[in-house]
């Protein structure tokens, strides 16, 4: 027996093309559901911060905060439910890549090189963690950076597997909307390099701006550097691999640390 061809329907449309508009459009609305919408949110906190009698140095910027405090099965599934909502960007962007006939696999996230990716991230993360840490101490210390409290979970026994789920969904996060997508996307409207860089910098250096000055600073160059290595490599997944690690290190570093080195500020 043969099988009719499906037919399509006659008032059926066939599928507008990627024009510079709709690309722009595209990536507008995928920045304000995302990193774009922290980065205003940022600017909004830190006039809030400026404008106030303390201090930045006397002031705190926490991270990973309880929920629910003193119920902690009610603060784990909100944990769990921000980390999991944190990520649906990046599923959004895959699904957009899809439609175009590609995948999140253009942007070399996937599983294809894995050691490669673990050494390459490793090293990046090792170059970088240091003097990221030297730049915070230094710029609080200058009175141009809040402290950042990077845990106020309560000690239970989740407590160290959501800081490392935080640190991954970070890295996701921004790894592949600010470093692939953007740069992709720029890059078929036809932005030349140095104009993406600073884009791309710019934008992740914002989102951190509740931080102070030397969050802005310090993530741009962060910025700078990660763009020329996924120039080099083709891949965001070692750029997310050391962005995991460089977050998980400050995230557990802090709760193990904390009150234990006189260095180490804790608001």
């Amino acid at each position: 027996m043969m099988i009719a061809p499906t037919e399509q329907p006659a008032d059926a449309q066939p599928s507008p093309p990627l024009t510079r508009k709709l690309l722009g459009v595209e990536l507008l609305i995928v920045l304000g559901l995302s990193l774009g919408a922290s980065g205003l949110s940022a600017v909004i906190s830190f006039v809030d911060s400026v404008t106030r009698t303390v201090s930045l140095g006397q002031q705190i910027a926490p991270l990973n905060s309880s929920l629910a405090p003193g119920r902690p099965w009610i603060d784990l599934a909100w944990q769990l439910y921000y980390v999991g909502r944190g990520l649906m960007p990046v599923v959004l962007v895959g699904y957009l890549l899809v439609r175009e006939g590609s995948s999140l696999r253009v942007l070399g996230f996937d599983l294809r090189r894995k050691l490669s990716d673990l050494g390459r991230g490793a090293m990046v993360a090792a170059a970088i963690g240091g003097s990221g840490l030297a730049l915070y101490l230094g710029s609080r210390a200058a009175g141009f950076n809040l402290t950042v409290v990077p845990s106020g979970l309560p000690d239970v026994w989740w407590r160290i597997p959501v800081l490392i789920a935080s640190a991954c969904q970070n890295a996701v996060l921004e790894e592949v909307v600010v470093l692939g997508y953007l740069v992709r996307r720029l890059g078929q409207r036809g932005w030349g390099w140095p104009a993406t860089v600073a884009a791309s910098s710019v934008l992740r250096g914002s989102y951190h701006l509740y931080q102070g000055v030397g969050g802005l600073v310090g993530n741009m160059v962060m910025g700078a550097v990660f763009c020329l290595l996924y120039r080099r490599w083709g891949r965001v997944m070692p750029l997310v691999v050391a962005h995991a690690l460089i977050d998980t290190v400050a995230f557990v570093g802090y709760v193990l640390l904390a009150g234990h080195v006189s260095w180490l500020p804790t608001g």
